[in-house]
């Protein structure tokens, strides 16, 4: 009877000592005596030992630091680029099985893959299509993780550290392209000018009246400002020397 008792507190004991609790994320990767045995989902499992082993797999998105590394682009500019990748884990026996590290080993290829993918690229293409070769560098990382039962959701570069010298020769070329910006808006301006003044003398030499009435009306807006000067038009004495003559001839004629 005490043989009996001490039997079953031992298989009680080592009934709950085989007790395994997954969370929702995780799968556990299940072998019996070395082979492969299935996997098990989330919630209460039991893993007789030694017989059984277990392996937790989180199915969680892990974000992943790409070191920063020196890159030579296409037209040959030394620049440091930093990088961050985002995968999760789709099968759980893949990754346990046919890889040893996943983690290491995606990092690896990820630091291989960035530096080729963006050694075929020139420097200007990097900064100005910097989403496309993101898509190119996921798509080359997935090839290569997909055997190892896991999916790269996104890669994303960023930082881009150029050269002191090549900072200051970016900086001269923009201040150079806004100069020439700025001198094709002011010729632009001054074209369009000229020709609404041309259209406005057109106007006036098929009605000079009109020159006469913006001239008054340029000197209402002198007058406004409380100015002592003041200005008579060379058609406004035009106009008085015709006016004085026409009397001296109606004098004339009396």
């Amino acid at each position: 009877m005490g043989f009996t008792g001490a039997l079953l507190i031992l298989v009680i004991f080592y009934a709950l000592a085989s007790i395994r609790i997954l969370k929702q994320y995780e799968r556990g990767v299940v072998f019996l005596l070395g082979k492969f045995e299935g996997v098990r989902g989330p919630g209460l499992t039991l893993i007789f030992v030694p017989f059984q082993q277990m392996t937790r797999v989180s199915l969680r998105t892990v974000t992943m630091q790409i070191p920063s590394q020196k890159i030579i682009t296409k037209d040959n500019v030394s620049i440091d680029i930093a990088a961050v990748a985002y995968y999760h884990i789709t099968d759980p026996e893949k990754a346990v099985i046919v890889i040893e590290n996943v983690y290491n080993a995606i990092n690896q290829i990820s630091q291989t893959t960035v530096r080729n993918v963006v050694g075929r690229f020139s420097l200007d293409q990097l900064l100005s299509d910097t989403s496309g070769i993101n898509e190119q560098i996921k798509n080359v990382i997935d090839q290569h993780t997909e055997p190892w039962g896991t999916q790269v959701s996104a890669v994303e570069i960023k930082d881009i550290q150029l050269p002191d010298n090549m900072q200051r020769a970016m900086a001269r070329e923009a201040e150079a392209e806004r100069e020439r910006r700025a001198k094709i808006v002011a010729a632009e301006g001054e074209y369009q000018a000229a020709v609404k003044l041309g259209e406005a003398a057109d106007i006036i030499t098929q009605h000079p009246v009109a020159l006469q009435l913006r001239t008054l009306q340029t000197m209402a807006e002198i007058s406004v400002e409380k100015n002592s000067t003041i200005i008579f038009p060379a058609q406004f004495m035009t106009t008085v020397q015709e006016a004085l003559a026409q009397i001296s001839r109606d004098t004339v004629q009396k």
